[in-house]
């Protein structure tokens, strides 16, 4: 899987020597006027909401800035903007990629949706005691669901050579099949049973949104589905 330079999540635990140290504190320096920079030129993208960036954008900047930036602070200073938390919250979410003009232009790859989720989820752990696991891979189960792609596309697409990380996705797919195998059942039992959607939950002491829940999904699925008397 592809990363763009920009946009590779930065590794947990790693440790830096006291040169590299000093050189990233040189070059924090140099790039804060480039930061402020953007943000005085593209407020609607680098301002109060960080919206993901199209492919592509730090040439365009070169090319259309060549008085106010040089190649490799503009570099550095797009690196730190989308390693940032609210970038990264951005991305995670699904938000379309922007571009100068504040135009939505790409919809981001499943795989930096999963990779700017994995990495909020590894700093988020780095600090908190609780296990945010279990959030985590509803997370995921949800990512997965909005990307359109199958499970062996989906695996294919955003699987990385991170064992653990690796591992949390599978859970994740495991209880999404869970899930699905559930509604399929409740699905065939209300089939069965003659009754109204009200009727059915009733009976067996449902929400009647999770029931009509997972009649939806069933019909998107192009399952007949019968007794479908509800409100929608």
């Amino acid at each position: 899987m592809t990363r763009t330079t920009s946009e590779a999540p930065v590794q947990p635990g790693e440790t830096t020597p006291a040169s590299e140290q000093t050189g990233q504190l040189d070059r924090s320096k140099a790039v804060q006027p480039v930061l402020e920079k953007l943000f005085e030129l593209y407020p609607h993208l680098f301002g109060a909401e960080f919206l993901p960036l199209k492919l592509g954008i730090f040439q365009e900047l070169l090319a259309s800035h060549p008085e106010h930036f040089e190649r490799d602070t503009l570099k550095a200073a797009l690196g730190r903007h989308t390693r940032s938390a609210r970038y990264l919250q951005s991305v995670a979410a699904g938000n379309k990629r922007h571009d100068l003009q504040g135009l939505a232009v790409d919809n981001v790859s499943p795989a930096h949706v999963y990779l700017a989720m994995l990495e909020l989820f590894r700093r988020r752990q780095g600090r908190s005691r609780e296990d945010l696991r279990p959030k985590f891979r509803a997370q995921l189960i949800a990512a997965f669901e909005s990307s359109g792609l199958n499970r062996q596309e989906y695996l294919s697409t955003v699987q990385t050579q991170d064992v653990d990380a690796n591992t949390l996705l599978e859970e994740a797919l495991a209880e999404y099949d869970q899930k699905l195998a559930k509604q399929e059942a409740l699905v065939r039992a209300f089939n069965s049973s003659g009754k109204t959607l009200e009727e059915f939950a009733d009976m067996y002491g449902l929400d009647k949104r999770d029931v009509k829940i997972a009649l939806d999904r069933n019909i998107g699925l192009q399952t007949p589905v019968s007794n479908t008397q509800s409100e929608s």
